[in-house]
């Protein structure tokens, strides 16, 4: 199925249904099915599922946190005068973090009255539930911050690390986080002692990354194939090297995405065209063999048998793998 969007893809991911919802940078949230939400008055800047599994939320750079369905959006949360950057929300738990500038916002939506805000010295560019949605961890400026989500007074354990960083993910077991930086590299810490995993030789910046094997390897973009560090044992991937599946000279995989329990994991290239691998026996499926523009979001299913992505002029399209 290929899809004309006709304005930037923010993000893909899909919905409990098995649906593929598309936030757009027009401000709409748009289903496979044909159905839109009309959620923001300006452009998407993030979006995640909702807790439930049932639609989307989004931020957006009219200071809205949208819950978008089928049948419309719902306003959860306004920061005026804000951008809401990044968002994430945990079905373990049930919240909704959104970050606006410098401040981490935590939401319950089944408690209206619930509201959490933690302020941090520097903009906040990504976040990340831990597996048991308890704790938040907020990337910024020199590390990243976690906290207690239900806590109202505390200081954030603070995760050190110089420079800029702007994504972060926790590992299925909750011993480590990664993160993305501003500079062509990866760095993680093990949680319990707080020691650093620095992970560089990349050349060009990473812009997502995800677990699957059962937790036991870790995909990333960045490079010329999908970059696989091994997070079997205590001590995850230190002292281990990365493999590489996919190598291709002519482009740079842009997006990965993968199921945690599944052993498939999907490419968007920079040069427009898809593709996923098995990788039990490192088969290859086109996905999407013709080129054009950057592919900018990219999602597996829950089951690991379809695979939605988009692109910065609004391309999308969704496909079967492992037929």
């Amino acid at each position: 199925m290929t899809l004309d969007f006709d304005a930037y893809v923010t993000a893909v991911l899909f919905t409990a249904d098995g649906k593929a919802a598309f936030a757009l940078g027009d401000g709409t949230v748009r289903f496979e099915d044909g159905a839109v939400a009309e959620a923001h008055e300006g452009a998407i800047l993030s979006a995640c599922l909702h807790p439930s599994g049932e639609g989307l939320v989004t931020g957006g750079d009219d200071g809205a946190v949208i819950w978008s369905r089928a049948g419309g959006g719902q306003e959860l949360a306004k920061v005026a005068g804000r951008w809401i950057d990044a968002v994430d929300a945990s079905p373990q738990s049930g919240l909704i973090a959104f970050s606006a500038g410098r401040d981490l916002h935590v939401l319950d939506p089944a408690d209206p009255a619930f509201r959490r805000v933690f302020p941090h010295e520097k903009s906040i560019s990504a976040l990340a539930f831990d597996p048991k949605g308890r704790r938040v961890a907020a990337a910024t400026y020199n590390g990243a911050a976690l906290w207690y989500a239900r806590i109202a007074d505390q200081k954030p354990s603070f995760l050190k690390w110089a420079g800029s960083h702007i994504a972060v993910v926790w590992s299925p077991d909750g011993k480590f986080l990664m993160s993305a930086m501003q500079e062509n590299q990866l760095h993680g810490w093990r949680v319990a002692d707080e020691k650093n995993l620095r992970m560089g030789g990349y050349p060009a910046k990473v812009k997502s990354m995800a677990f699957l094997s059962k937790g036991q390897l870790m995909a990333t973009s960045g490079a010329n194939g999908v970059v696989l560090w091994p997070f079997g044992g205590s001590n995850g991937p230190m002292g281990k090297q990365a493999a590489e599946v996919g190598f291709d000279q002519a482009s740079l995989v842009a997006r990965i995405a993968a199921v945690e329990k599944g052993g498939w994991v999907a490419a968007g290239l920079e040069d427009g065209r898809v593709w996923a691998c098995d990788l039990a026996s490192q088969r290859i499926d086109p996905l999407k063999a013709e080129k054009g523009a950057a592919i900018t979001a990219l999602a597996m299913s829950p089951d690991g048998l379809r695979v939605a992505w988009g692109d910065e002029d609004g391309g999308a399209g969704v496909a079967g793998i492992g037929a």
